[in-house]
C-alpha cells in the first residue's frame, strides 16, 4: 500500500478538530471555512489511508481506534514545528521592541511592581505594557495576541495552544468584618455561611461563561473587580474568598476575621506563567519570566 505524506496543515486542522470537538469549531478557531476543515481531514485519510473519525450516529466526530494511533504522532511533529518556528522568530528579533504582559487580580501586585520596575531597569528600551485582569480573561489576552505573557490562576491550564510555567499557590481564605454575624461565630456549623451574602468575583472573558468558581451561598454579589470586592468586605455587606497577601495587614489590624468556614475548599490557587506555543518569549520576555519564577516562588503568594 502506497502511504502518501500529509502536509503540516492537514496535521494542525487534524488536531484542531480533535481539541475543539468538532469541524465547525476547528473552523473557527483556525479561520477558516469548514469545508477547507472537512477537505483537509478527507485528503489525510485519503494520503494515509485510514479512516481518522467515526461520524455515523454522533453529533461530534469521534477519533477511530487509526485516529487515536495517529494523534500522539501528529501533537509531536506539529509541536516540533512551532517550536522550530518560535525559535527562529526569537532569534531573528532578537530584543523585543515591546512587550505586553497580563496578570491575574489574585497575584500579589507588590511583588510584581517589584519585578517590573527591575526590567525597567534591566530593559530601557522594550516598552511594556500591562494589564490587569480576571480568571479566563487572562487566557483570553494571551489567546487573542493581544499580550505575550501572561500569570493566571487554573483556568489557563485548560489550552493546549499554550506553555505553562507552574509559580506557585495562593491561599485563598474566607474573610469578612468583625461586625459580620459570621465573623462573631466561634464556630461556624456546616451551611451556615450559605444564608449570609457572598462576594463573588466573576469572570469578563466568554472562555468560562457560566462557571462558578467557589460560590456557597443562594445570595451572592457578583463583582468584575477584585478591589470592589476588598471595600465592601471592608463595609461588612457580606462575605468572600480573598487570596490571603491582599488582605494580611487587614487581618492583622482586624479589620477582617478569617471565617473558619467547614466547607471551604482547603486547595490554593495555583499561578502559572503561560505564553504562547508558537510565539517564544524572547530575551526580554525570558527575563522576565525568570524574575516572576524566582520570586513569585520564594513564599510571596503565601
Amino acid at each position: 500500500m502506497d502511504i502518501g505524506r500529509p502536509t503540516l496543515d492537514q496535521l494542525g486542522i487534524f488536531i484542531a478538530v480533535v481539541d475543539c470537538g468538532g469541524f465547525s469549531a476547528a473552523a473557527r478557531r483556525l479561520g477558516r471555512a469548514v469545508s477547507a476543515i472537512s477537505y483537509g481531514i478527507a485528503a489525510m485519510e485519503a494520503q494515509l489511508g485510514v479512516t481518522l473519525f467515526d461520524r455515523e450516529g454522533s453529533r461530534r466526530p469521534i477519533l477511530t481506534r487509526e485516529g487515536k494511533a495517529i494523534l500522539a504522532h501528529a501533537r509531536a511533529v506539529h509541536g516540533e514545528v512551532d517550536e522550530l518556528v518560535a525559535g527562529l522568530r526569537a532569534r531573528a528579533a532578537g530584543l523585543e521592541a515591546e512587550l505586553a504582559l497580563a496578570v491575574d487580580v489574585m497575584c500579589p501586585l507588590t511583588v510584581v511592581s517589584a519585578v517590573l520596575r527591575e526590567f525597567q531597569q534591566a530593559h530601557p528600551t522594550v516598552n511594556l505594557t500591562l494589564h490587569v485582569d480576571g480568571l479566563g480573561a487572562v487566557a483570553s489576552l494571551l489567546l487573542d495576541e493581544r499580550v505575550q505573557l501572561a500569570v493566571g490562576g487554573p483556568t489557563i491550564a485548560a489550552h493546549r495552544e499554550l506553555e505553562l510555567l507552574a509559580l506557585g499557590e495562593i491561599d485563598l481564605i474566607p474573610v469578612a468584618a468583625p461586625a459580620h454575624p459570621l465573623a462573631r461565630m466561634a464556630t461556624i456549623p456546616p451551611g451556615t455561611a450559605r444564608r449570609w451574602r457572598q462576594l463573588i468575583l466573576t469572570d469578563r472573558s466568554s472562555l468560562t461563561e457560566g462557571q462558578e468558581f467557589g460560590v456557597m451561598a443562594a445570595n451572592t454579589w457578583r463583582l468584575a473587580d477584585l478591589g470592589a470586592k476588598h471595600a465592601l468586605l471592608l463595609e461588612g455587606v457580606g462575605w468572600g474568598n480573598m487570596p490571603r497577601p491582599m488582605v494580611a495587614a487587614d487581618l492583622a489590624s482586624g479589620r477582617l476575621v478569617h471565617l473558619p468556614v467547614p466547607e471551604a475548599p482547603r486547595a490554593g490557587y495555583p499561578l502559572s506563567a503561560a505564553w504562547r506555543s508558537d510565539c517564544r518569549p524572547g530575551p526580554a520576555g525570558q527575563w522576565l519570566l525568570e524574575a516572576l519564577q524566582e520570586r513569585l516562588g520564594a513564599g510571596a503568594l503565601r
